[in-house]
Parts: C-alpha cells; structure tokens; sequence
C-alpha cells in the first residue's frame, strides 16, 4: 500500500497519474511558499515602518533627524482611514453586483417558466 500525499492506493491502483499530481502539488508548493514568505516580509515591513511613524515617532525630539523619513503624523490616521473606506467600498459593490446578477437570474427565469 502507497501513501501519496493523503491518497492511500491499494496494490491494485494505477499509481502513475497519482504520482504525476503529486509532483505537480509539489511544485506549485513551492511557488506558493515563496510568495507567502513575500507577503510575509512586505507585511512585516509596512508593520514596523507604520508603528515606528505612529507610535514611537512622537517620543522623539520634532528636531530629530528620524522625522525626515516620514511623513505628518496626520497622514498615520488619514491613509489607513482612506485604505478602510476604499476596502468597504470594493466589498460593498462587489455584494451589490452580486446580489443584482442573482435577481436578475431569477426574474429570467419566472419570465422563462412563465411563458
């Protein structure tokens, strides 16, 4: 009996087109780990640069050279506001235009059965 990524096949089982997926699972593994392990690193970063410019940045001196890297402190409050308006936005038409298609599948279809 072979195990193959979770599939247990019997000695009567064709165990070429399972070893074929297998490897195929495998190789899009890895492309998958490497962008994950990308986001992580991007998400990481924009986390510690937006912690340092909203939370430690104001412990510093305002003549401290560290200012010149970031922008206001007002814009630590408006871009993630404007991120979450834009993002509720998106989700909200998507819903929309989804729930639009729906009725007008089924209005068709009434209009289909009634004729």
């Amino acid at each position: 009996m072979h195990v193959i990524l979770g599939h247990v096949l019997g000695p009567d089982r064709d165990t070429s087109s399972h070893y074929l997926n297998a490897r195929l699972l495998i190789t899009m593994g890895g492309s998958d780990k490497a962008l994950g392990g990308a986001m992580l690193l991007a998400a990481s970063v924009v986390f510690t640069y937006y912690t340092t410019w909203a939370m430690l940045l104001p412990f510093f001196d305002s003549s401290s050279p560290i200012h010149a890297y970031f922008p206001a402190r007002e814009w630590a409050v408006r871009i993630p506001a404007f991120i979450l308006v834009t993002g509720l936005s998106v989700i909200g038409a998507f819903f929309g235009s989804t729930i639009a298609a729906e009725n007008r599948k089924k209005a068709q279809q009434a209009r289909l059965r009634s004729a």
